[in-house]
């Protein structure tokens, strides 16, 4: 693949290659609106999101450690 490139100065004043854009232009997809409601569809009641998201909290905020991170 070829890769465009700009010339730029580093913090010495030298003048070197850097890549240029190396993504493709376009437009982010929406995901969660209308029908498709990301991962709030997975969920019948306001209390199970409500539960999953306090149970998320639990496993990156404990002091405990609970999951896959637990120190044995």
């Amino acid at each position: 693949m070829e890769y465009n490139t700009i010339l730029k100065e580093d913090y010495t004043g030298k003048r070197i290659k850097v890549l240029d854009r190396t993504y493709e232009a376009g437009t982010p997809e929406t995901v969660g609106v209308g029908e498709q409601k990301g991962w709030r569809g997975h969920f019948a009641t306001k209390d199970e999101m409500l539960r999953y998201l306090k149970n998320g909290e639990r496993y990156w905020y404990s002091k405990e450690w609970y999951g896959s991170e637990k120190k044995r």
